[in-house]
């Protein structure tokens, strides 16, 4: 068998109906580079080799199975038994753009050893609890881009990196609760073994995250839960950023950043949002420090990796 250049990783959990407008959306792809298809079922209640199957004479796909263990674990498992040179992670309710694949091949032939970070745009433009969420993903990852952040990342709906370096740095840590900033973590674990990041906005993926004002909160809350979690591995390692590592005017510029929007409507609406999130995420975090069994046990993992 022939080794693809691009192993697309998809985690999914008991969301097959959604699982197949991502693959709808791969199957699309606008390439001329070798991939495959591996899609990691992390436990699902019900069958999701009905909707695989419905893309196997279109996509060369494969379908592994586990108990239940969370995002991380689950894309740590599709890397595994994955042969591609390099490894482009999205997610189920994620739908890649036609070129995305084509962006991040010609990217990787700059240079290879870069960890890729792609944009992501909100596919529900009429839910506002899902435009505001990805205004704050689009707002971190400008300004990573532009100002320097102490603590860039990619979210891992849209990056992708090469498959020995990701092995080599042992992938996505599952030490966090809440499978929240594992990503964060992976990417300053990255940059602590000398390895660069890149950003690419041109490669797009659109998010289907449907949310309510309750489902908002609760995503944000344990942002919060999980951010403490990674500046404890991150201290682990010898590294000690602030808790609060950017400054005061990044959090005010966040809040603004809706009233610059062309659109007239929703803008303080979107700005209520931010601010709600902005108070979930610090309530988690919160709430975290004050379970000590986790905490001890996240200090025990972090002493052990360091």
């Amino acid at each position: 068998m022939t080794t693809p250049l691009f192993s697309i990783v998809i985690p999914t959990y008991a969301r097959p109906h959604i699982l197949r407008e991502c693959l709808a959306a791969v199957a699309r792809l606008d390439t001329r580079a070798d991939f495959e298809v591996i899609v990691v079922d992390d436990g699902s209640p019900e069958p999701i080799g009905p909707v695989v199957d419905a893309f196997r004479d279109t996509l060369p796909i494969r379908l592994v199975q586990r108990p239940r263990g969370g995002p991380a674990v689950a894309r740590n498992t599709g890397a595994t038994v994955a042969r591609g040179r390099y490894l482009a992670f999205t997610d189920d309710d994620c739908r890649p753009a036609a070129d995305w694949l084509t962006v991040l091949a010609a990217e990787f032939e700059r240079d290879g050893r870069r960890l890729l970070g792609g944009r992501v745009e909100n596919a529900l433009t009429h839910n506002l609890y899902s435009e505001a969420s990805e205004r704050i993903g689009q707002f971190v990852y400008e300004y990573s881009r532009n100002n320097g952040a102490q603590e860039p990342f990619f979210t891992t709906n849209n990056v992708a990196v090469c498959a020995e370096h990701f092995r080599a740095i042992g992938g996505f840590t599952s030490l966090i609760p809440s499978a929240t900033a594992e990503d964060k973590e992976f990417c300053d674990r990255w940059r602590a073994n000398g390895l660069p990041l890149a950003h690419v906005p041109t490669a797009v993926v659109y998010h289907a995250h449907h949310l309510t004002f309750r489902g908002f909160l609760r995503q944000h809350y344990n942002y919060g839960r999980g951010i403490l979690a990674f500046r404890l591995l991150r201290r682990g390692r010898g590294n000690s950023h602030d808790l609060v590592p950017e400054p005061v005017t990044f959090y005010l510029d966040l809040l603004a950043s809706p009233l610059r929007l062309q659109a007239k409507s929703g803008k303080w609406r979107l700005v209520g949002l931010l601010a709600c999130s902005q108070l979930a995420t610090a309530t988690g975090a919160l709430i975290q420090m004050l379970r000590w069994r986790e905490l001890r046990r996240i200090r025990a993992a972090a002493t052990t990796e360091a």
